[in-house]
């Protein structure tokens, strides 16, 4: 967690800005809102599987 507002400069040079009081930062880059964290890394495992598919994960 960041206090904000901040800013944070990405590879590509873009800065991107968040006038929020706190903000999360993603860490993971599964977020569809990167560089700021949704809780993507929740829902999917680092190799692509949903979390708690025991089938897949078996195979």
């Amino acid at each position: 967690m960041v206090e904000g507002p901040v800013e944070v400069e990405l590879e590509d040079g873009t800065l991107v800005r968040s006038d929020r009081f706190q903000c999360a930062v993603c860490v993971c880059r599964r977020s569809r809102t990167y560089p700021w964290c949704d809780t993507s890394h929740r829902r999917r495992s680092r190799d692509g599987r949903r979390d708690g598919d025991e089938a897949e994960r078996q195979r």
